[in-house]
C-alpha cells in the first residue's frame, strides 16, 4: 500500500516566512528577489510560479525532488537565519503559500506565492536603512541590493524602499526593520512621499559633512598662503 499523505483545503492561503536578497533588474525597470540557498540562481517576482532548478520536467513540488518555493511556519525561526554571516544583507518576506503545497514539520514547500511584505533589517554598520544601496554582487541581468543608510550610501547606486515597492508590483509593502510603521506602499501616496524625504535628507547629510570638510580644508590652505605672501 502506498502511504498517502491528507489532503488540506484552507479556507485562504497559509502564511509563511522566508530570507530573501533583492533585486533589480540591469535596466532598472523590475524589482525582484534571489533566493539564499538552491533557488539562488532563479530570480523571481512578487508573484511567482516554482519552476524544478535541475530543469527536470515534473511540477513543482515533486514529492520525489525539492524543488518548489520552501518558507517556515514561524517568523521568529526565519528571523533567526538572518544572524548568520552570510545572510546578514538579507531581508524578510511574509508570503502567501499559492496552489499546491507539501507541509512539513517546520514549513511549507509549494508551488506558487505572492510575496505580501519585505521587512528591511538594518545597515551593515548598525544605522537603520535609509534605502537599497548595491550590494557588489548579483546573477546575469540583475544586481543585488542591500540595506543601507545614507551615510554608508556613499554614491552608490541606490532604490529608495517606496522605490522598491513600486517597481516590484503586485501590491508589495516594505517596512523597516522590528514591525515599525511601513516605509513604503505601492503608488504615489504619503508613506512613499516621507521615504523619500527621508533618503534625500540622509544625502544631504552626507553632503553637508563633504561640504565642511571642503570647507575647513581651503580655511587651512588660506591661512597658509596668506603667512608666505608676508
Amino acid at each position: 500500500m502506498r502511504l498517502r499523505l491528507p489532503t488540506e483545503r484552507p479556507t485562504e492561503p497559509p502564511t509563511g516566512y522566508k530570507i530573501a536578497h533583492p533585486v533589480l533588474s540591469q535596466d532598472g525597470t523590475r524589482a525582484g528577489f534571489t533566493g539564499v540557498s538552491l533557488g539562488g540562481a532563479l530570480p523571481y517576482g512578487v508573484v511567482a510560479e516554482a519552476a524544478c532548478v535541475y530543469g527536470l520536467r515534473h511540477r513543482a513540488p515533486h514529492r520525489r525532488c525539492d524543488c518548489g518555493f520552501h518558507c517556515v511556519h514561524d517568523r521568529r525561526a526565519a528571523e533567526a537565519l538572518l544572524c548568520t554571516a552570510e545572510h546578514r544583507a538579507a531581508v524578510l518576506l511574509e508570503v502567501s503559500v499559492l496552489g499546491v503545497y507539501i507541509r512539513f514539520e517546520r514549513g511549507f514547500r509549494y508551488a506558487r506565492q505572492r510575496v505580501r511584505v519585505m521587512t528591511l533589517g538594518a545597515c551593515a554598520c548598525g544605522a537603520g536603512a535609509a534605502a537599497l544601496g548595491e550590494a557588489g554582487w548579483g546573477r546575469p541581468g540583475w544586481r543585488a541590493l542591500a540595506p543601507c543608510c545614507g551615510e554608508c550610501l556613499r554614491g552608490r547606486p541606490s532604490l529608495s524602499p517606496a522605490g522598491f515597492a513600486r517597481l516590484a508590483g503586485d501590491g508589495l509593502r516594505v517596512v523597516a526593520g522590528g514591525g515599525s510603521a511601513p516605509a513604503a506602499a505601492q503608488g504615489m501616496g504619503v508613506p512613499e512621499l516621507a521615504a523619500e524625504a527621508a533618503l534625500l535628507q540622509a544625502r544631504l547629510d552626507v553632503f553637508q559633512a563633504q561640504l565642511a570638510r571642503l570647507g575647513e580644508g581651503g580655511e587651512r590652505g588660506g591661512r597658509g598662503g596668506g603667512g608666505a605672501a608676508g
